[in-house]
């Protein structure tokens, strides 16, 4: 006859890790049962040679959006169970309900299908009279030195009364009871289930007829499931709404397990250590008072040992003195903690994964659950190689880097932003199928993208670039090709004009770092030519939003132009000619380009934005020598007020210090404003202020200070003689007489 012994803990509860191991080590059962998926049965072995927190992961091949995982900290009651009872020699299962019918059925579980389930701490809390279920349960449980498994056993049984459960929550305690039965059936003397104290009526005492959940078992959904172990982070054991929610301080939990003595001495010294490291002065006194603190505040309100709150509140008044930050600092690096765990080389991984694995390794990038800055200097042969690896698992939808802004100038640097989530294990599974290798598989998905029907032009010159910053040589002609196809098709010219850009880019990395990209000229210089042919009737007849929308594609394109190469038959360096300006077959694309921008800024029939933009855009590069003169035109009698704000607007877009070193300029806009009628000047405000309002505070000041200049030299007296106070004057008069001797009054 089999001796059962059904434990029911909390999950990730420290106080019932630690109690677990010591009943199980008074039992010594010959079997274990804990709540879990059993096709992980196989991979109980590899739990002591890991390193937590790590999870089961369950996945079904090909439909990436039904996976689940199971995590486990190193204070979890499961994880101890295994640990004891792999290192005694005692066969671990699990007895959930199958990983294959739970993804199965996961639609009908993530509309909540099983009903509303008691809150059983809630309800044991409300009984005892406390509003906190979960600083109740650490009173009476966790911060116990022993865990009343019995006591705990009658108090769910009792809480359990009228609440049956149904839905996914019966099958589930059907199959546990349907592995208990087969682990008593094969004579286990001695069996420790250890599961949520949930259900511990469901499993204690005499069992059901077994027919009655093989019927309830019977027909349900089922697919092909894989599981593996995969790491994990106390981070994402914190925002957890799955198996073992509602642990918000898993810092604090690993604390409480692995602190042999004085956990609330330790903790607080360990926050004054986290605070110095940050340059914040904290010394032994304000750790002694801090725990003082701590325990009066836990002797005023009844509580066995400090908890969380009151540790915090002790941090916050003697520590950080009040400071909200230092208390942030505190949660987030102690509270929640940075762990990520670590799975063993023996663990089962996909080709992919492992290739990663190694890649990680031979580039020295070690994962880590905060995010770390990388700054690259692309010349160096291992910044280089990782640049592409993490350009290649972006194509892979792996985000582990986020690229930045990088800080030094050039084509040459990139800056990353890295952060380790479970999540990108998962992307690797669901990419396994492309390649064995990380370069392989990116190249394939780079391939699937550039083929599909959907691709619009922008995402597949964003491609070409990506392709080059990942150096995927093999994927690039398929994808250049899948381009050209598309820009030949394409007729929108804002289209062409949002792909240049990055084509430009993917062109002028191809140079900097050496990866060929034959055949992308080529295509650049078609779009251009494209652009510079369709532009012309884009911009007619545009309201404000279409103008402004506009241009932005025309600046994009005027900054990408400027980074093309000029061809070795091109024009000689220097200002461009008139034939330059006007285009042709053989002119540069700089030179086609400010043709272009030319023949459109002549006409007359154009949004004064639109205007005004290009009479900047081609006077800053030297293609334009009458601007005052278009200036003057805009602004005359004969323009409405809201037209010429919107050209000056435009014109002045690129900045003001132009109207600081062109006296001429700043004279027009100067009495255009000053002649302008109150009502007039009302209405075209909002566009001046977006207009000056865009200056850098410096330019504003200097714009300021040239208006007030040229206001003292324009106030003259009658013949061009400077206009002078004579009575304000009278005083300085007599002390310059009285210094010359002069005797003149």
């Amino acid at each position: 006859m089999s001796a059962v012994s059904v434990l029911g803990v909390r999950h990730h509860g420290p106080g019932s890790a630690r109690a677990l191991r010591r009943e199980l080590e008074r039992l010594r059962p010959d079997a274990i049962l804990v709540e879990g998926p059993p096709e992980a049965d196989a991979l109980v072995p590899l739990a002591p040679d890991m390193e937590p927190p790590v999870a089961l992961l369950a996945h079904v091949p090909g439909d990436p959006a039904k996976a689940a995982f199971w995590p486990f900290a190193r204070f979890s009651p499961e994880w101890q169970a295994i640990l004891y009872g792999v290192a005694a020699g005692v066969p671990v299962r699990f007895c959930d309900l199958p990983a294959a019918h739970s993804l199965a059925g996961q639609e009908e579980d993530d509309e909540g299908g099983d009903g509303l389930r008691t809150d059983p701490i809630g309800a044991l809390a409300a009984a005892a009279g406390h509003d906190d279920p979960e600083r109740w349960w650490e009173d009476v449980v966790e911060h116990r030195g022993d865990t009343p498994f019995e006591a705990i056993a009658e108090a769910m049984a009792a809480v359990r009364e009228g609440h049956e459960p149904a839905g996914r929550e019966a099958r589930r305690e059907a199959y546990m009871r349907k592995v208990l039965r087969a682990a008593i059936k094969e004579g286990f003397g001695t069996i420790a289930v250890v599961c949520g104290a949930w259900h511990v009526p469901a499993l204690a005492g005499p069992l059901p007829p077994a027919a009655a959940d093989n019927a309830l078992l019977r027909g349900m959904p089922k697919v092909k499931a894989e599981l593996t172990w995969v790491p994990w982070t106390y981070g994402r054991l914190a925002s957890w709404s799955g198996y073992g929610a509602g642990i918000t301080s898993p810092g604090w939990y690993h604390h409480l397990f692995t602190a042999p003595d004085r956990p609330v001495e330790r903790w607080l010294t360990a926050a004054a250590a986290v605070l110095r490291e940050e340059g914040l002065p904290v010394s032994s006194a304000h750790v002694i008072e801090s725990v003082r603190l701590a325990a009066t505040l836990a002797g005023l309100r009844g509580r066995p040992l400090a908890g969380l709150g009151e540790v915090t509140e002790a941090a916050r008044a003697v520590l950080c003195e009040g400071d909200d930050l230092a208390v942030e600092l505190i949660q987030r690096r102690m509270v929640v903690g940075d762990r990520l765990g670590h799975v063993t080389d023996g663990t089962p991984m996909v080709p992919l994964q492992r290739d990663l694995r190694e890649q990680r390794r031979r580039l020295r990038l070690r994962p880590e659950a905060l995010d770390r800055e990388l700054d690259l200097d692309l010349r160096k042969p291992l910044d280089l190689e990782r640049s592409h690896l993490l350009h290649r698992l972006r194509l892979l939808e792996v985000g582990w880097g986020t690229p930045g802004q990088a800080r030094g100038k050039g084509t040459f640097r990139e800056s990353w932003t890295l952060q380790w989530r479970p999540e990108h294990d998962l992307a690797l599974i669901e990419h396994a199928a492309l390649g064995t290798t990380v370069a392989a598989a990116a190249a394939q998905r780079a391939r699937d993208l550039a083929g599909a029907a959907s691709a619009a032009l922008a995402d597949l010159t964003a491609l070409v670039e990506l392709c080059l910053l990942a150096d995927l040589p093999r994927a690039l002609p398929g994808v250049l090709a899948a381009l050209s196809a598309k820009a030949a098709l394409d007729t929108d010219v804002t289209h062409l004009m949002a792909a240049l850009p990055a084509m430009v880019r993917a062109h002028r990395y191809g140079d900097v770092r050496g990866t060929s990209a034959e055949g992308l000229a080529v295509i650049v210089r078609s779009m251009l030519d494209r652009i510079c042919v369709g532009l012309p009737v884009a911009v007619t007849a545009l309201d404000d939003d279409s103008a402004a929308g506009l241009l932005k594609h025309v600046d994009a394109v005027h900054a990408a132009v400027a980074l093309l190469s000029e061809p070795p038959a091109g024009p000689p360096a220097g200002p461009p000619t008139a034939a330059a300006d006007e285009g042709g077959a053989g002119s540069s694309p700089r030179g086609r380009w400010l043709g272009t921008l030319r023949g459109i800024a002549d006409r007359r029939d154009l949004h004064g934005l639109i205007e005004g933009r290009l009479t900047r855009v081609l006077l800053d590069c030297g293609a334009l020598d009458d601007a005052g003169d278009r200036m003057s035109r805009a602004m005359s009698r004969g323009q409405t007020p809201v037209r010429a704000a919107a050209w000056v607007e435009g014109f002045l877009s690129g900045g003001g210090l132009l109207l600081v070193h062109d006296p001429r300029l700043l004279g027009l806009v100067d009495a255009w404003l000053t002649a302008l009628p109150a009502d007039q000047f009302t209405d075209v405000l909002p566009l001046l202020r977006r207009t000056f309002g865009g200056f850098a505070v410096p330019e504003r000041r200097a714009v300021g200070e040239r208006v007030s200049a040229a206001g003292r030299a324009g106030d003259t007296g009658g013949a061009g003689e400077p206009h002078v106070d004579e009575r304000r004057a009278a005083g300085a008069v007599a002390t310059v007489l009285a210094i010359i001797g002069s005797d003149r009054g």
